[in-house]
């Protein structure tokens, strides 16, 4: 019989091979969907621009970052920060990502809320992804001279679980906010539309299988208090 130390090791391992997978395909859809192009022709910072004035919202501004689908909006600075590959782009994969970046901007905009409470445990989580780990391991060799060592390193693996849990619904919702206006400005249409959910929602699916693999994680760590 597996024993529960095992089995928890086990879904930690099977998340990870899942998250491996879902990162290729994520890679793949959209390497493909980088060589359709569609006819209005606007760049991934053209279309960043228009979303953003069509949304009233002139104080962010669309810069380039360096690497590959390292695109990501900046709440701090206010910035729309697009890959190089989807920065002066017009293909349907740019199209799909720039205006997902800018469902960011607009969340900020508006005030939502999921979005307001990911950027207060980002100074926590900063901290907790880098030390976590360190201290529940400390804590556990010490588990029973200190035990509020071991806690204090599963409080901070508990954080970084709640982010990885509300940064669902940002996604999703930046996500529904693009196509929706994507479909009604009408920059997509036809089996783009189509293309460019794809693209997005295996995005998604690598957020949802990092909340998965946080959970899976927190779980196994709790395993050693159950077992002492």
């Amino acid at each position: 019989m597996v024993g529960p130390m095992n089995a928890q090791w086990i879904l930690v391992i099977a998340i990870g091979v899942i998250g491996l997978i879902v990162q290729m395909k994520l890679q793949s859809v959209f390497k493909k969907y980088s060589r359709v192009m569609f006819p209005g022709g606007l760049t991934g910072k053209e279309i960043a621009e228009k979303m953003l004035r069509d949304n009233g919202i002139y104080d962010v501004k669309v810069v380039s970052t360096p690497g590959h689908l390292t695109d990501h909006y900046n709440p701090a600075t206010k910035t729309v920060n697009l890959s190089e590959s989807v920065y002066g782009s017009n293909s349907v994969a740019a199209a799909a990502v720039a205006a997902h970046e800018c469902g960011h901007a607009v969340q900020h905009a508006r005030e939502y809320a999921p979005l307001k409470m990911r950027s207060a445990l980002v100074p926590i989580v900063s901290v907790a992804s880098q030390w976590s780990l360190w201290v529940v391991l400390a804590g556990i060799l010490v588990l029973h001279s200190f035990p509020a060592l071991f806690w204090i390193g599963i409080a901070m693996i508990a954080a970084s679980a709640l982010f990885s849990i509300i940064t669902l619904p940002v996604e999703y919702n930046a996500s529904a906010r693009a196509m929706n206006w994507l479909t009604g400005a009408r920059i997509l249409q036809g089996e783009q539309v189509a293309q460019a959910k794809e693209a997005l929602s295996w995005a998604a699916r690598t957020y949802l299988v990092a909340a998965l693999s946080a959970i899976a994680t927190l779980i196994y760590y709790l395993g050693f208090a159950r077992r002492d």
